[in-house]
C-alpha cells in the first residue's frame, strides 16, 4: 500500500483537526463560514468556465498581471 503523501506543512494529525472542525459544525456554521470567505475575497472572485477554455483564461490572467 502506498504511503499518504501530505502538502508542505500538513500531516495526518493536522488532516483530522480539519475533518473533526467540519464535522462538529452544524449546517447554519458551514453556510456562514461560506458566505465569510465569499465576502472577504476582496476584488477576486470564483467562477465556473468549460475546462477547454482555461488555457486561454490563464493567458489572460497572466498578461493582466504582467502589465
Amino acid at each position: 500500500m502506498k504511503e499518504s503523501q501530505y502538502p508542505p506543512g500538513w500531516d495526518l494529525e493536522r488532516v483530522n483537526r480539519v475533518i473533526e472542525h467540519y464535522d462538529s459544525m452544524t449546517d447554519e456554521e458551514m453556510i456562514a463560514e461560506d458566505e465569510a470567505g465569499v465576502e472577504d475575497a476582496g476584488d477576486q472572485a470564483v467562477i465556473t468556465v468549460p475546462r477547454k477554455l482555461l488555457p486561454e483564461i490563464r493567458k489572460m490572467v497572466a498578461e493582466y498581471k504582467s502589465a
